[in-house]
């Protein structure tokens, strides 16, 4: 017998279950497909982001910051701690533990709200009708009937055709979390979010760590004044980004990785023991729809939507990584939010100006909005107030100093168009940023609000203050 629901999502990760969370508060019978399966063979929800993304990387970035910290600033405060040593495979523990706390309690979510989740390929046969696959053969086990299918069948990294994964030297984002000891040399293809983050791990536990970047600009996407900033902070962190490299070739042998590529014309090798390719991710789209149902990819592979995440197909839609925008957990969650209420009163709302950015390194960098120069190439006027953290109290006290903030608003109306933070607790500070945004606030908005003193998020105010000339605590 074929089950009837309301809505049926492909895909639990932060997308999916929270579209399907949402779904079930306003009162649709909903059920959940996801395949994804842990090394002991059992459902593990939360995608990517849960089970080899997000959480556990930032697990490993704050054990690994904890022991740069101990060995290296603890002394600055007066701690004087000898002998400091990594034990990895303890620290590889605590990271486990962490992503199956979370899973597990992503499960709980689902059964508290009464949602059917349901461990299998979910594929989509035609308009409302969902095929169940083994998650081992592919074989339909079963269908689901569904007034409205959702899909978020999430992301999986690219894997370049002349650099493939081979076991554990050669390895993808998930396979450098997985590391069962510190390699002597470190070698990452990528210097976007994913290469830097792990090549921080890797780096302060004792790596000598060389990425290589095909790009002759360092973070294109970032402020051009924060990417000059966190270049400088990593090369001092002796991380070495080599960019315009473009790798040809890289082969193992003997246990170790040679790499060639090409920089400014020359050919140039390099010995690393491993290798993390790390140069973006695509839709993972395989098997998800039959041709015949409506659904259609663009030229670069993603699911074809409108502004409303709804697809070719009747009332057939799909949010997070398989769709255009930033590959972002936050950005699937609320667009999961979004259809789900779109489903259930026919509104929904889902802003793509003000969805925020984080990188987790040391300093962190986080921005939400327009840099200077989009702003200047769309032919649109702007100004800009920036504030170092050196000119805070907090800061010096926390002897975390590096870097500034910087507002950015409109010539003519004053409204903030974007706000970009390099230093401490970066992607904690980036979100007055959006809510300021999200109200349409102007950077004299900003700048009337008080902020408790002494506190990281002074340097804002200071920020904003700075757009009209008129910085307290630097000279303007």
């Amino acid at each position: 017998m074929t089950e009837n629901y309301d809505v049926v999502v492909i895909g639990a990760g932060p997308a999916g279950y929270v579209a399907a969370i949402r779904c079930a508060q306003l009162g649709l019978k909903t059920a959940c497909v996801d395949r994804w399966t842990n090394d002991k063979g059992k459902a593990a929800l939360g995608g990517t982001c849960l089970n080899v993304g997000c959480i556990p990387s930032k697990a490993l970035l704050d054990s690994s910051e904890k022991f740069h910290e101990v060995s290296h600033t603890y002394n600055l405060h007066g701690i004087n701690v000898e002998n400091v040593s990594m034990d990895v495979a303890t620290m590889m523990k605590r990271k486990v533990k962490i992503v199956t706390m979370l899973t597990r309690g992503i499960a709980s979510l689902l059964k508290a709200n009464k949602i059917d989740s349901i461990h299998a390929h979910g594929r989509l046969a035609k308009p409302g009708l969902v095929e169940l696959l083994d998650w081992q053969t592919d074989e339909v086990t079963g269908e689901l009937n569904a007034a409205n299918v959702i899909l978020a069948s999430g992301s999986t990294p690219i894997e370049l055709p002349n650099i493939p994964f081979q076991g554990d030297r050669i390895v993808d984002s998930a396979g450098a979390l997985a590391f069962d000891e510190v390699p002597p040399r470190l070698g990452i293809v990528g210097a976007g979010v994913i290469g830097l983050e792990l090549g921080s791990v890797w780096n302060r536990l004792g790596s000598e760590v060389t990425i290589l970047e095909a790009l002759d600009e360092f973070l294109p996407t970032a402020d051009e004044e924060v990417a000059k900033e966190g270049a400088r902070q990593f090369a001092k962190q002796k991380l070495k980004i080599q960019l315009g490299a473009m790798v040809e070739s890289a082969v193992e042998t003997d246990g170790r990785v040679e790499i060639t590529y090409t920089q400014n014309g020359a050919q140039n090798q390099l010995e690393v023991d491993r290798l993390i390719v790390c140069v973006g991710r695509k839709p993972c789209t395989d098997n998800l729809f039959d041709e015949a149902s409506g659904v259609q990819l663009d030229e670069r592979g993603f699911v074809q939507v409108d502004e409303h995440c709804l697809t070719g197909a009747p009332n057939t839609y799909a949010i997070g990584d398989c769709v255009r925008g930033p590959m972002l957990a936050h950005k699937g969650s609320e667009e999961g939010v979004a259809v789900a209420e779109r489903i259930a009163t026919g509104v929904g709302h889902m802003n793509y100006a003000t969805v925020p950015w984080a990188i987790y390194t040391h300093p962190e960098i986080a921005w939400v909005g327009q840099t200077e120069r989009e702003i200047t190439a769309a032919g649109g006027s702007c100004r800009s107030g920036k504030f170092p953290f050196a000119a805070t109290g907090r800061a010096k006290a926390m002897e975390d100093t590096v870097g500034f903030v910087k507002v950015v608003a409109d010539t003519e109306t004053d409204r903030i168009l974007g706000v970009h933070i390099i230093g401490p607790h970066a992607s904690e500070l980036i979100a007055e940023a959006v809510v300021a945004m999200e109200f349409y606030a102007s950077s004299e908005d900003l700048a009337r609000i008080i902020h408790a003193h002494p506190t990281l998020s002074e340097a804002i105010h200071e920020a904003a203050l700075s757009v009209d000339g008129r910085g307290i605590h630097r000279v303007n």
